[in-house]
């Protein structure tokens, strides 16, 4: 009988927290390896032919946004997406506020994601924003945000469900940051089957010879060449 792997939370407090908080401070994004293992990325990838689990289904060629698709999940989120976003969301917190406070804003960010979530639904926001995406040959996706109104929390993370050069090639995952009166940085991230990118949603702040200033992020998928790669996408405020 093979082990049981290790649970969501055990494989959350073995990682290097410390290092991964520093790493966004200095590129606004960090990769967590191995966060699921294989059997959890097919099982996830195999959720996006089940249409009743999802409240909305965009084609991305449509609205300008690349080529693609992704479908936005409906409440209640599977059980695995649901512990993603609840594990994670504390041990982001204290980046959060963090950075919050280095940009001069007002919003503080509760410890429980609980709590964050009923502030989205105050202010109207009560639609679920966890996602699959789905690229096939030719398929990219823009640089863009994935602001969905008021309540925004800064850190999002991307979870590819597909091993690159077996079930797809091309489509990298690539990270912009546009800095003050300087041309934009590019980053292209490498990441495996399992891997999670925690990266910045918006702006992010960075240390300059006067104090902290903002730098705005953007995020795309490079054009995928062959195979199909799925994509879990975790957004912790929920949208209008």
């Amino acid at each position: 009988m093979p082990p049981t792997p290790p649970s969501l939370s055990h494989r959350l407090d073995t990682l290097d927290w410390p290092a991964m908080e520093q790493a966004l401070d200095q590129d606004g994004c960090a990769v967590l390896r191995n966060l699921l293992s294989t059997p959890q990325c097919q099982r996830l990838g195999a959720l996006y032919a089940e249409p009743g689990l999802f409240r909305s289904r965009v084609i991305m060629a449509r609205h300008g946004f690349g080529r693609g698709e992704y479908q936005y999940f409906r409440y209640p989120l599977p059980d695995l997406v649901q512990s993603l976003r609840e594990a994670l969301y504390p041990r982001l917190v204290p980046l959060a506020n963090r950075w919050s406070e280095r940009m001069d804003l007002n919003v503080r960010y509760p410890g429980a994601h609980l709590d964050f979530i009923q502030r989205c639904h105050a202010a109207g926001q009560q639609r679920p924003t966890p996602l699959l995406l789905q690229y096939g040959p030719q398929d990219y996706n823009c640089l863009h945000q994935d602001l969905y109104g008021e309540q925004v929390f800064p850190l999002q993370v991307a979870i590819l469900l597909s091993e690159p050069c077996r079930d797809f090639t091309g489509g990298e995952f690539v990270l912009t940051e546009q800095r003050p009166r300087m041309q934009s940085r590019p980053q292209v991230i490498d990441l495996k089957q399992g891997d999670a990118l925690v990266f910045a949603v918006h702006q992010r702040p960075v240390k300059g010879v006067r104090g902290y200033y903002r730098v705005n992020m953007r995020h795309g998928v490079s054009r995928v060449h062959s195979g199909r790669r799925h994509t879990l996408g975790i957004i912790f405020h929920d949208a209008q």
